[in-house]
């Protein structure tokens, strides 16, 4: 996912002109658009997990039909063997890719969670910085 993108669901200038704009020219729209903005982050994740139980029907019906499928007898041994033993196998490299995309969404989220702890220590290093530098006079 490109966070540098500028219509993200955050409160960038593009976001508040564009729900502007959609307020002035439908307001449906600028709804729509306020909606995407404080919501958006949200959706993506309700986005991954619908996508998550999706493939975890839908692997449940690949693994029917791949008991379907390996009960199934041409009557020639040499090929239902040599069938089986690639559907074993290409079974094998699925469940490697499986687990690849597992470690690949983990290393993923460690990423992003290295970045946001990296930007926070920069904002506290900056508030800090700044707060030290009025020495204690608090404006009302």
């Amino acid at each position: 996912m490109n966070q540098s993108a500028m219509i993200r669901p955050d409160w960038t200038p593009a976001t508040i002109a564009l729900m502007v704009l959609g307020f002035v020219v439908f307001w449906p729209l600028g709804l729509a658009m306020l909606a995407y903005i404080l919501f958006g982050e949200r959706l993506q994740g309700l986005k991954r997990d619908a996508n998550r139980k999706a493939d975890g029907i839908f692997a449940g019906c690949r693994k029917a039909k791949s008991r379907y499928s390996t009960h199934f007898s041409t009557g020639n041994v040499a090929f239902d063997d040599w069938r089986k033993a690639e559907l074993d196998r290409i079974e094998e490299e699925r469940r490697k890719l499986e687990e690849m995309r597992e470690e690949f969404d983990s290393y993923v989220r460690e990423l992003r969670r290295a970045k946001d702890q990296e930007e926070f220590d920069r904002f506290m290093r900056e508030r800090n910085k700044g707060s030290s530098g009025q020495g204690g006079v608090v404006d009302l």
